[in-house]
């Protein structure tokens, strides 16, 4: 038996694909919500990043501490008799972990640094409204990176290849949160629908639809799953 504890920022896309993959594991645990940007934050005393996620476990009488979405997957991974959210096949499990690293860095420097910081940080921080150049910019980057995904799943039933994956756990996270926003305009990409209508059918998913962001609605398709 395990005990287990997530430090999470709900509109943090991290913090969702740790959410994502505990809930494809079924692993049970309790949900402590967090704001990283203030000073009293637990994070500050977890993670030397004061980043979230961080997933405190107890298992068999010892005590993890797994900091960001890479430990806590990698912990789930490791404790599966079988391959979980990592493929068997070689050339997949590769295409995985280069999905998993485009959102890291070019998804999260060229979309989301851009679009959830007007959509989402300035709001938290009292920064001032959102700029409309910036949003422009980040909208752009996004139709880019869209693209890009959906002629990945022109040939395939998962984004890394013929099974679920972690690429598709992270992917999930990061689009959820922009979804919520309306910021995809699904219509244009059927391909990338069909993929996500997948996913947000998935009972892992289900908690993620229930979150609200304060001062702003969620797109009236956000907790639909026939959308």
């Amino acid at each position: 038996m395990s005990a287990c504890v997530l430090y999470h920022f709900p509109f943090d896309p991290g913090s969702r694909a740790a959410r994502l993959a505990l809930g494809e594991a079924r692993i049970e645990f309790t949900e402590t919500p967090v704001r990283p940007w203030e000073d009293d934050c637990p994070l500050v005393t977890l993670n030397p990043s004061g980043m979230p996620p961080v997933l405190q476990v107890t298992e068999n009488g010892r005590a993890l501490t797994l900091c960001e979405p890479a430990s806590i997957l990698g912990w789930l991974e490791d404790r599966s008799k079988e391959s979980f959210l990592m493929p068997a096949d070689p050339a997949e499990r590769a295409e995985t972990r280069r999905l998993i690293v485009w959102f890291e860095r070019r998804f999260n420097d060229d979309v989301n640094a851009v679009l959830l910081h007007e959509r989402m940080e300035k709001p938290l921080l009292r920064l001032g409204p959102p700029e409309a150049r910036a949003l422009r910019a980040g909208r752009e980057a996004l139709k880019a990176q869209l693209v890009m995904l959906e002629y990945l799943l022109a040939s395939r039933d998962w984004l890394a290849g013929r099974r679920l994956s972690r690429a598709d756990m992270v992917a999930a996270a990061n689009l959820s949160v922009l979804d919520y926003f309306g910021e995809i305009a699904w219509a244009n990409y059927p391909g990338l629908k069909t993929w996500y209508s997948k996913l947000k059918s998935r009972p892992c998913f289900r908690p993620l639809l229930t979150d609200r962001f304060p001062g702003v609605a969620a797109a009236p398709h956000y907790a639909d799953l026939d959308f």
